[in-house]
């Protein structure tokens, strides 16, 4: 069952127009949102990122963050899963082939919901393997774009390596991964690039600092070099499906011991304890 402007149906009958812009131009946002024990989380979050998107790309917002809660609220109790990955975009609508925007277009609203997948048990255990390319992306990369051609070239480089995911830098300074966010630990300290646009601000990269945080770990928001990363004593990354994930080697070559390190093992316990906690009751059962 997904949700298609206004109506939700059988994926089988959910069907878009050729001249949808997402379809000829990438030309709409999206969002993911995890759900735990079929509760969404942070799902204020992404809404007010979804409405930085849109506001960026100006396409008219078409829904209150009332109606978009009860849009997915619906979607999630229709679904035979309890943990979900609910997609949601915005494309800025049907109208004759022009690059500039039309006036009158309505946006196109889909909403779908697959069973949440997080790494295996094995993965965590032994970590991942990682590539670096450059990253040669837009200048937007802030944007929740569908427009990701270049994520997806990008995480190919991994895919043809049999690693998990690419590491990105530009001029020198990491920036993120194709579909993560990156952590790096030195000398006992998390590392981490600022928000720009160079990076798309993530939902569980805020997880990862305020779990830092509170558990006194020394965390340090700032521009981490190439060298830094590759001199690195641990290598994370992070998204709302991998959660947190050890990279232990890049471009072959083994990340501090080539194994999860001990900052790692804390954070991951850090955040299978809050994923309990607090995702799987959910803002709405936590205050009850």
């Amino acid at each position: 069952m997904v949700f298609l402007n206004g109506k939700f149906m059988p994926i089988e009958e959910a069907k878009v127009p050729v001249l949808d812009r997402g379809f000829i131009f990438g030309d709409g946002v999206y969002e993911l949102v995890p759900v735990y024990s079929r509760v969404p989380f942070r799902l204020d979050e992404h809404l007010a990122r979804l409405e930085r998107s849109l506001e960026l790309v100006r396409i008219r917002n078409p829904y209150t963050r009332a109606e978009w809660r009860d849009i997915i609220l619906q979607l999630v109790a229709k679904q035979p899963f309890e943990d979900q990955g609910v997609y949601f975009q915005v494309t800025r609508g049907v109208a004759k082939r022009d690059h500039a925007f039309p006036k009158d277009a309505v946006p196109t609203v889909f909403v779908m919901s697959n069973p949440l997948v997080t790494p295996p048990k094995e993965l965590v255990e032994r970590g991942a393997a990682a590539v670096s390319a450059a990253d040669d992306r837009w200048l937007h990369c802030d944007i929740k774009s569908i427009s990701l051609i270049g994520n997806c070239l990008l995480r190919q480089v991994s895919a043809d390596a049999g690693a998990t995911e690419t590491v990105l830098f530009r001029d020198g300074k990491l920036t993120e991964a194709s579909a993560s966010n990156v952590f790096v630990v030195k000398g006992g300290v998390i590392l981490s690039p600022p928000k720009s646009n160079l990076i798309l601000p993530g939902i569980t990269y805020d997880v990862i600092f305020e779990l830092a945080q509170a558990a006194a770990l020394p965390f340090e928001y700032r521009d981490v070099s190439r060298d830094e990363v590759f001199s690195a004593d641990e290598l994370w990354v992070t998204s709302s499906s991998k959660e947190v994930l050890a990279v232990v080697t890049l471009d072959g070559k083994p990340v501090g011991g080539g194994r999860p390190g001990p900052v790692f093992r804390k954070m991951h316990a850090l955040y299978q304890d809050f994923k309990q906690r607090v995702m799987r009751a959910g803002k709405e059962r936590q205050a009850a």
